[in-house]
């Protein structure tokens, strides 16, 4: 289904596969069954909130529970959807394409932010030297 709008796919058989897959490739968005075989996929999404490879990727649970103890779980481990079976194809697609698109702003934002911060920086630096130079002025015309 998600091959056939254009998206690029890896799968993986289980819990432990998933986290080396993501960490070694970190993908944009990824939709993590709650029962896996090994790590299930509350640690799968804990052990990826964790590192910082990809802390920043988000996660979408797809499952068949459908309690509300497991939908706040999802989240409380760093899940930012969660999609109940049986789903409709279009709402899947819908919540993909939303959250990539809040991915994309994100990563711009942080960008953005690690920028002003280098500006902050390099304009404080600027100021002290200035300071700096201004205090060597008064004391030379002190002399």
């Amino acid at each position: 289904m998600l091959e056939e709008q254009g998206y690029e796919i890896r799968e993986a058989i289980n819990g432990t596969l998933a986290l080396k897959s993501a960490q070694a490739d970190p993908p944009d968005l990824i939709l993590l069954d709650i029962n896996m075989p090994g790590l299930n996929g509350y640690e799968v999404c804990q052990r990826l909130k964790a590192d910082q490879t990809t802390n920043h990727v988000p996660v979408i649970f797809v499952s068949a529970q459908d309690e509300a103890w497991d939908k706040v779980k999802a989240f409380s481990v760093g899940g930012v959807d969660y999609i109940t079976k049986p789903f409709k194809v279009m709402e899947v697609l819908a919540r993909i394409e939303t959250h990539l698109r809040l991915g994309k702003l994100q990563k711009r934002l942080y960008e953005t932010q690690n920028q002003l911060r280098l500006e902050v920086q390099k304009r404080q630096n600027l100021e002290a030297a200035l300071d700096q130079a201004r205090k060597e002025i008064s004391l030379l015309k002190q002399q």
